[in-house]
C-alpha cells in the first residue's frame, strides 16, 4: 500500500467489521505503529497486537480516522473527534444509515467526510465497497480512502448520495439474503428426502460455487444462467417456478431490497414518508 507507510490512520471501534480492516491493513503491510484504535472494550485480540496503538490519544496529525462503530454509537463519538475536524484529517464512516449531514453537522462542513458501505465478506477479503465523499474530500484524500478500503476488496464510487439506501439494501444486507438461500435450499432438499447434514453440505457449496464463478473477470450472471438451462430439462422445470412472474425470485427481490432501502432511509431520519419516496422503474 503506496500511499500509505509514513500516514497515520485511526480506527474508532474494533468490532466485526473494524477487525476486518486492521487485520487487512496489517496484512497489506501498513506498519503497525501508525494506527491508532479507540475501543471501550478492546478484545484479547487487540490488545494482543505488537505495536498497535490501543486506546491512546489520537495524534492531531492523522491522516483517515475510520468510525467503524455501531450506529448508535456515533452521536456519542464525534465530539471526541471534533478536534480533528477542518481538512488535514478525512472522516470515513462505516455506519449504516449516518448520512454525511450529521458529520457536517457535528464536525463542520469543511471537514473531509467520507460515507462507505463495505459488506460482510470484507472478513475474507472479498468486500465491495460502495462509498461517497462530500465537497471538502481533495483528490489525495480520495485516493487515501479508497486505498484504505480495496484493503478489504473492491471499491467503488456512487453518483450522489441519494442511492445510498439502496446499496446499504442490496450490497449491504445482501450477504444475508444468499445466506438465506442456501437455508432455503438446504431445507427443501431435506424435506424431499435428502438427510439434513448432505441437504446442508450440498446447498451451502452449491452457492458458494456459484459465487466463485460470478467471482472471475468478465463473470456474466445471464450467460451462466442461459447456458445451465437446457430446453425441456431439469433445470427449466425449477427455474419456471423460481422465475415466475409473480412470487418468483425477481419479485422477491424487488420487494426485499426496497422494504430494506426504505427502513434505511428512516433510519437516516428520512421520515415514515420514504418508502413512498423509492422510485421503481416504469412508475
Amino acid at each position: 500500500m503506496d500511499i500509505l507507510p509514513d500516514q497515520k490512520i485511526g480506527l474508532v471501534g474494533c468490532g466485526f467489521m473494524g477487525k476486518a480492516l486492521l487485520e487487512s491493513w496489517l496484512a497489506k503491510g501498513i506498519p503497525a505503529k501508525t494506527i491508532f484504535v479507540l475501543d471501550p472494550s478492546p478484545s484479547a485480540w487487540l490488545q494482543g497486537l505488537s505495536g498497535v496503538n490501543v486506546n491512546t490519544p489520537f495524534p492531531e496529525d492523522l491522516a483517515a480516522v475510520v468510525i467503524a462503530t455501531r450506529p448508535h454509537v456515533v452521536e456519542e463519538v464525534l465530539p471526541q473527534l471534533a478536534p480533528l475536524a477542518g481538512g488535514a484529517t478525512v472522516f470515513v464512516s462505516i455506519a449504516a444509515s449516518k448520512p454525511i449531514a450529521l458529520f457536517e453537522e457535528q464536525l463542520s462542513r469543511a471537514t473531509p467526510i467520507v460515507r462507505a458501505m463495505p459488506n460482510l465478506p470484507a472478513t475474507v477479503g472479498a468486500a465491495i465497497t460502495a462509498y461517497i465523499a462530500n465537497s471538502s474530500v481533495e483528490g489525495s484524500q480520495k485516493a487515501l480512502v479508497r486505498e484504505l478500503m480495496s484493503a478489504i476488496g473492491t471499491v467503488v464510487e456512487l453518483p450522489d448520495e441519494d442511492v445510498f439506501s439502496v446499496v446499504t439494501a442490496m450490497s449491504g444486507a445482501g450477504p444475508a439474503y444468499v445466506f438465506a438461500m442456501a437455508e432455503a435450499l438446504a431445507s427443501a432438499g431435506a424435506e424431499l428426502g435428502l438427510p439434513e447434514d448432505l441437504a446442508h453440505e450440498l446447498a451451502i457449496k452449491t452457492v458458494a460455487g456459484a459465487g466463485r464463478m460470478l467471482g472471475q473477470a468478465d463473470a456474466d450472471a445471464t450467460g451462466y444462467r442461459v447456458a445451465v438451462t437446457s430446453k425441456g430439462g431439469t433445470t427449466e422445470a425449477g427455474m419456471l417456478e423460481f422465475m415466475a412472474d409473480e412470487h418468483g425470485i425477481q419479485d422477491l427481490a424487488k420487494r426485499t431490497i426496497r422494504a430494506a432501502a426504505a427502513r434505511c432511509r428512516e433510519l437516516s431520519g428520512l421520515g415514515e414518508a420514504a418508502r413512498e419516496e423509492l422510485p421503481v422503474a416504469g412508475e
